[in-house]
């Protein structure tokens, strides 16, 4: 059955085949990156395994840089914690699930190779959107225990006590010390 005789526009059917090109290309890109390493990271590599051509790519993701920003992607896919309403519980399990994505996503390789070939300006995009797609699900848990620059400073603190082991210093925090985080935070909050 054709398009038009399912009712379907070609348009449609074509936007559909773009967004699964691109979330194709994008976890391609990350597997190679995480899996080869930065260098691996070209058109070639990229089309050989995911089975596109060069051209595709080229088009789309003309450079390095643009393949990262792809496998980045895949970051904004992060599972987040369904909520109990029980605030230690949910900060405790949202960290959780962060550390996770940051480990199955190789977040720490995906940036590493964006700093080798991207402006300054593509770097602080990049930031701002993983800070900002990061946070929101803290942000929302905390939202009615703190408020204005206590509640950034709680966010800032909780989202790096995930982030600062696992990108700066390759390990990520264990269970006891998410948990440590969370009641040090939560004493505040009394």
């Amino acid at each position: 059955m054709s398009a038009a005789q399912s009712g379907i526009s070609d348009s449609a059917c074509e936007d559909a085949r773009v967004l699964r090109t691109r979330a194709k290309v994008s976890r391609t890109a990350l597997t190679v990156l995480t899996a080869e390493g930065s260098d691996a990271l070209t058109h070639a590599r990229v089309a050989e395994v995911g089975g596109h051509s060069k051209t595709t790519l080229y088009t789309h993701w003309p450079s390095r840089m643009d393949l990262a920003v792809a496998a980045l992607e895949n970051f904004t896919e992060l599972s987040n914690h369904e909520r109990t309403g029980n605030l230690r519980t949910d900060l405790v399990a949202q960290l959780t699930m962060f550390r996770q994505g940051i480990v199955d996503h190789r977040l720490d390789r995906v940036l590493a190779a964006m700093a080798q070939w991207a402006t300054v300006g593509a770097m602080c995009e990049v930031r701002e959107r993983i800070n900002t797609e990061g946070q929101r699900p803290l942000r929302d848990i905390l939202a009615g225990a703190f408020d204005g620059a206590q509640l950034e400073a709680v966010v800032s603190m909780l989202s790096g006590v995930v982030a600062c082991p696992s990108l700066m210093f390759g390990r990520v925090p264990g269970d006891d010390v998410i948990e440590a985080a969370v009641d040090i935070v939560l004493k505040t909050a009394r």
